[in-house]
């Protein structure tokens, strides 16, 4: 892990970067379900590489050093759903961008990216641009969002600084999940992404698998959470899926759709 710090890694720098190390290490157990066709690496192959990390520079990637792992509905197709790993570089106080694999190992495919803004920024989007952007509360509060291997005071940090923020994503790939069919490669149109904003919209042991294979407690996460819904304001795009899901769900407290707030309003 590098040694220097964006503004919101400067509590797990204090926390000292040999044991979250360690920490992140511990959670290297989500395995991509889709091995894509072709031949193995020559020694040809292997060659390059080993001469290219000794000689090129990576400075574009070398930033993305933040950790989290979340869960995405096609918003065209909510019941396809996606778990993501987020490798991401915080570029400012109000801009990520984010690289997303379908696990944490180093076999894992990278199906798609995000790019994360604040409120702020979000409130400056044209009107038809703000239909690709998905709100983030419902994932955080719920206690689905996390950044394994840190510690707890610094994930919730973290996830303090994401609060009314929102997200881009695109998916290339579709790799699977258990129950659906996964393509071998990329395949057709890139599909736009959403988030999760009513409990039981996630399919039936979407979570539970995630938490099971990677030792966490996404219950535990939402309890410890409880106090950010102070924090939480209404946001665009909470209503955009609901009732497309076959089946009942529930508010979560704190989730409100800014137009049903104003609407709301005498």
């Amino acid at each position: 892990m590098r040694k220097s710090c964006n503004f919101f890694f400067a509590m797990l720098c204090l926390a000292g970067t040999a044991g979250i190390g360690s920490g992140v290490m511990a959670q290297e157990s989500a395995k991509p379900k889709t091995e894509p066709p072709g031949a193995g690496k020559s020694a040809k192959t292997r060659t390059l590489e080993a001469g290219a990390k000794v000689l090129q520079s990576n400075a574009p990637i070398e930033g993305f050093d933040i950790y989290l792992v979340g869960f995405h509905p096609i918003k065209d197709h909510p019941e396809q759903q996606m778990e993501a790993h987020h490798y991401c570089h915080q570029v400012n106080e109000d801009l990520a961008q984010c690289v997303l694999f379908d696990g944490n190992t180093k076999g894992a495919n990278m199906h798609g990216v995000e790019y994360i803004i604040s409120e702020k920024l979000f409130e400056t989007l044209p009107a038809d641009e703000k239909q690709y952007w998905h709100p983030h509360n419902a994932e955080i509060l719920s206690g689905q969002l996390m950044a394994p291997g840190i510690p707890e005071v610094a994930e919730k940090s973290l996830m303090k600084t994401k609060m009314n923020s929102y997200g881009k994503t695109w998916h290339f790939w579709n790799t699977g999940q258990e129950g659906q069919l996964a393509d071998k490669l990329p395949m057709g149109k890139p599909m736009l992404a959403w988030s999760f904003n009513r409990d039981n919209e996630a399919n039936p042991g979407l979570v539970e698998r995630r938490d099971k294979k990677m030792e966490l407690n996404t219950a535990q996460k939402r309890k410890d959470r409880a106090d950010l819904k102070a924090l939480a304001k209404p946001q665009s795009g909470v209503d955009e899926l609901k009732g497309k899901f076959g089946r009942q769900t529930q508010d979560i407290p704190g989730v409100v759709d800014k137009k049903a707030a104003a609407a709301a309003r005498p």
